[in-house]
């Protein structure tokens, strides 16, 4: 299973676009928030499940803050971030994370791509497709891969 796993577009799709075709066949597409009122071009851009989520700019969306779901055989928790304060650091979304027995939390908000395992829960943020904050500036994104063991391999890619 491939599994491609954005953030804060803010409404600028073109950037979503090249990652759909530079990741290619995908099974999944994840979004963490700050969609700007893209979510129809999201979910029209692929034709496989879609898991969206608001962020603290989706003013007026029916996008739920966060959803739990089932990737095989892990739990995944997906969340924009800021209602956990992520911009402080992941610790409380970790903490939220264990206490509801998850194997992947994912979210935005921070505009930096980060990758973590702790308490074995991953903790995973692909950064921003259109304003990116890291050291280069590059817009980033993920791709999850599951091996033929359920195992996930996750990728930070740039553009």
């Amino acid at each position: 299973m491939r599994v491609l796993i954005v953030s804060d577009t803010h409404g600028r799709n073109h950037n979503l676009s090249l990652a759909l075709d530079k990741a290619g066949q995908i099974d999944m597409l994840i979004h963490l928030g700050d969609v700007e009122h893209g979510e129809d071009f999201v979910r029209a851009s692929v034709d496989c499940p879609v898991h969206m989520v608001a962020g603290n700019n989706d003013f007026f969306s029916e996008l739920p803050l966060e959803e739990e779901f089932m990737i095989g055989d892990l739990k995944v928790l997906i969340t924009h971030g800021h209602n956990y304060y992520v911009s402080l650091g992941p610790e409380r979304l970790k903490e939220e994370a264990k206490e509801r027995g998850v194997d992947i939390v994912m979210f935005g908000h921070t505009h930096k791509p980060y990758i973590e395992v702790d308490w074995d829960i991953t903790v995973a943020n692909p950064g921003s497709l259109s304003y990116p904050r890291q050291q280069g500036r590059k817009p980033s994104y993920m791709l999850m891969d599951l091996d033929e063991k359920g195992k996930p391999r996750f990728e930070i890619l740039y553009l």
